[in-house]
């Protein structure tokens, strides 16, 4: 995984609550255990009109939004059945970064385990961010606790040990390799 210390880049505001996961990506996508090619069928029914066509009221298909990578949302990001491929949609897509009001659980876990960060801000800075042109850049400071845009700071908390698996790049085995020495120590000794 790799580490995540500060990271830059514009938003993508779909400022919806109870965003779902079959709402990120239907279940009929699903069909790869690949991590890849998931971000075409991103909010798969809003994106698209039924004849296939780009639905142009939707931010994705606008082109201030089109190179957004720090996704803008409501309360509840990612709740519904237990996929991990709506935490692949989103990052193939592009997004590393996240700005909710709340998540579920899983969804939650499962987009940290994947090395994003999501960050959980109130409706009145969310609703701030979700204002700005789709060309401010927005620069995440994971170190500070700190996100920035046009001169003002945000700050969020995060668990202190997923703070340090991000800012070291460590997913589970990772974690679980800093403590090699004392597992061999431990199989010598007992086994």
């Amino acid at each position: 995984m790799k580490a995540f210390t500060k990271f830059q880049g514009t938003i993508v505001p779909i400022m919806n609550d109870n965003i779902d996961t079959d709402q990120l990506i239907p279940k009929q996508y699903l069909k790869s255990t690949e991590k890849t090619g998931f971000g075409k069928y991103l909010f798969d029914e809003w994106r698209y009109n039924e004849d296939g066509s780009d639905n142009l009221d939707f931010n994705l298909n606008k082109a201030e939004y089109k190179k957004g990578t720090i996704l803008i949302t409501g309360d509840n990001f990612g709740c519904g059945s237990s996929r991990e491929h709506a935490a692949w949609a989103l990052q193939d897509y592009g997004f590393h970064v996240i700005v909710a009001g709340g998540y579920s659980g899983i969804f939650y876990m499962n987009w940290l385990n994947n090395g994003h960060l999501p960050i959980t801000l109130p409706k009145e800075d969310r609703d701030e961010l979700s204002k700005l042109s789709g060309d401010t850049v927005i620069t995440v400071d994971l170190e500070n606790n700190k996100l920035s845009a046009n001169g003002k700071d945000y700050f969020f908390n995060l668990e202190e040990t997923w703070k340090e698996r991000l800012l070291k790049g460590l997913d589970s085995i990772g974690l679980t390799l800093q403590y090699e020495d004392k597992i061999k120590e431990f199989e010598n000794k007992n086994y």
